[in-house]
C-alpha cells in the first residue's frame, strides 16, 4: 500500500523507495549482507543489537536463520508497532525485541552485545554524527565483539558526490572512502578486520530482481510507473547514481571492539 501522507518531494530517499515497495534498501543488496553474516559466524544464543530496525524484517530473519537473540532499536513509533506485530506473527517474542529509541543514545539500551549490526545507517549522518554513533556502538559491544556494517563507499570526487546525493536523497548523505571508514572506526575503538567493496546497484533492475524476487519487483516497477511523485524521485536518484557510477559503491566491513 502506498503511503499517501508522505510528502514525496521532501521525504528522504529511503522512505520514497520503501513507499514504492522496496524492502532491501542496502547499497550492496542481499549478497553483501550475506558476506557480513559469513564473517560474523553467529552462534545460537549470541546477542545482536540492530540499529534502525525498521519493521523488524532483518531481526526476524537473523533469529530464524541463526538462533541468535536480537534487540532492535527504532526511532519511529509506527515502525516499532509494526515490527512488534511482525515479531508476534513469527512467534519470536522471546527471541526478538524492538525498543523505541534513538541510535544517538545507545547508552539507554541495557547490556552489552556480541554483535552490533548497522546497514545503510551511518552514511546518512554528518561526520560528528557518525563518530557519536560509533562511540555508542563501541560501548554496547562486549570486548572482542563485532561491529557489522554495510554502507555507501565513495571512491573519488567526494565533495561533489556529497552535494549530489544530498540534493536527490534529501538527507545529509556523506559516504566515506575505505580509508576514512577505517580511520573513523579506529578512532572510536573499532578495528576493521575484514572488508569487501563493490558497485552501487541499489536501483539496478537486475539487483532489484535478485533482492526482492519477481512478484515484489513487479510491484515496485508498477508503483514507480503509475505514481508520478514516486517516479520523479526514483528516477532522480537513479540518474545521480549513474552520474557518479565511477565514484560510488558499497562497502561491508567487520570491525572488532578493542579490549580496553
Amino acid at each position: 500500500m502506498i503511503n499517501t501522507t508522505l510528502n514525496f518531494k521532501k521525504a528522504p530517499g529511503h522512505q520514497v523507495l520503501a513507499a514504492a515497495g522496496k524492502k532491501i534498501l542496502r547499497p550492496g543488496g542481499r549478497t553483501a549482507t550475506e558476506q557480513l553474516f559469513e564473517w560474523a559466524n553467529f552462534q545460537p544464543g549470541e546477542t545482536v543489537l540492530e540499529l534502525a530496525a525498521s519493521f523488524g524484517y532483518s531481526a526476524i530473519a537473523l533469529a530464524q536463520c541463526f538462533g541468535v537473540r536480537v534487540v532492535g532499536v527504532e526511532k519511529n513509533p509506527e515502525s516499532v508497532a509494526r515490527a512488534r506485530e511482525n515479531i508476534q506473527a513469527a512467534g519470536l517474542e522471546g527471541q526478538v525485541e524492538i525498543i523505541e529509541g534513538d541510535i544517538f543514545h545507545l547508552e539507554a539500551i541495557p547490556g552489552q552485545f556480541d554483535y552490533v549490526l548497522a546497514e545503510a545507517i551511518l552514511t546518512m549522518q554528518a561526520i560528528p554524527g557518525k563518530e557519536k554513533i560509533l562511540q555508542g556502538v563501541r560501548q554496547k559491544l562486549k570486548p572482542g565483539g563485532k561491529y557489522l556494517a554495510h554502507e555507501v563507499l565513495v571512491k573519488n570526487h567526494e565533495e561533489q558526490v556529497h552535494k549530489t546525493l544530498s540534493q536527490v536523497i534529501r538527507v545529509n548523505s556523506t559516504p566515506l572512502s575505505l580509508e576514512n571508514w577505517s580511520s573513523l572506526c579506529e578512532k572510536t575503538g573499532l578495528n576493521v578486520q575484514q572488508y569487501q567493496t563493490g558497485a552501487m546497484n541499489l536501483l539496478n533492475p537486475i539487483q532489484i530482481l535478485r533482492d526482492e524476487g519477481v512478484i515484489d519487483t513487479l510491484r515496485i516497477f508498477w508503483n514507480v510507473l503509475t505514481k508520478p511523485p514516486i517516479r520523479e524521485r526514483v528516477l532522480a536518484m537513479r540518474r545521480a547514481f549513474h552520474q557518479h557510477r565511477e565514484d560510488l559503491g558499497y562497502i561491508v566491513f567487520c570491525a572488532i571492539a578493542s579490549e580496553a
